[in-house]
């Protein structure tokens, strides 16, 4: 526990965030789940280790992160659902769920799709050099029949 706790602020100190038992319980949280949770769903998660923790907190920790680069704010396809939050920076490719979750595809077929050509050749073609690759996809469902 204590290696984790060291761990957590250690990421904090390298990216210039304060370091509060709030920030600690929410970042710990965030990195342990695997299932991009909204900021509701943090908030339930950890409510019963910090009975002091605001809803507000949560969102403004969640931006605080975002903007630290320390987690990832990944918007709803629809536009009007809440946005998901991945303590996982690294380039990687979700697929969005109709009901709203948010899945992480197996890391080497998403690396095969990140390596596509075609990548390459928007960035040549645009003469853009591209610094990330954010690919969410989105299932869609099934029509009856």
């Amino acid at each position: 526990m204590h290696d984790q706790v060291e761990c957590v602020r250690e990421v904090f100190r390298r990216h210039g965030l304060r370091c509060t038992r709030q920030r600690e319980v929410l970042y710990d949280a965030l990195a342990a789940s695997r299932s991009h949770p909204t900021a509701e769903e943090l908030f339930e998660s950890v409510r019963s280790e910090d009975e002091s923790l605001s809803l507000a907190t949560v969102y403004n920790t969640l931006e605080a992160f975002t903007q630290a680069g320390i987690c990832r704010r990944i918007p709803s396809t629809n536009g009007n659902g809440p946005c998901r939050f991945d303590a996982e920076v690294h380039q990687h490719v979700h697929l969005a769920m109709p009901d709203g979750r948010v899945l992480d595809v197996p890391e080497e077929l998403g690396e095969k799709l990140m390596r596509c050509s075609t990548i390459g050749e928007i960035a040549r073609r645009m003469g853009l050099d591209l610094s990330k690759v954010s690919v969410q996809l989105v299932v869609g469902e099934r029509p009856e029949g």
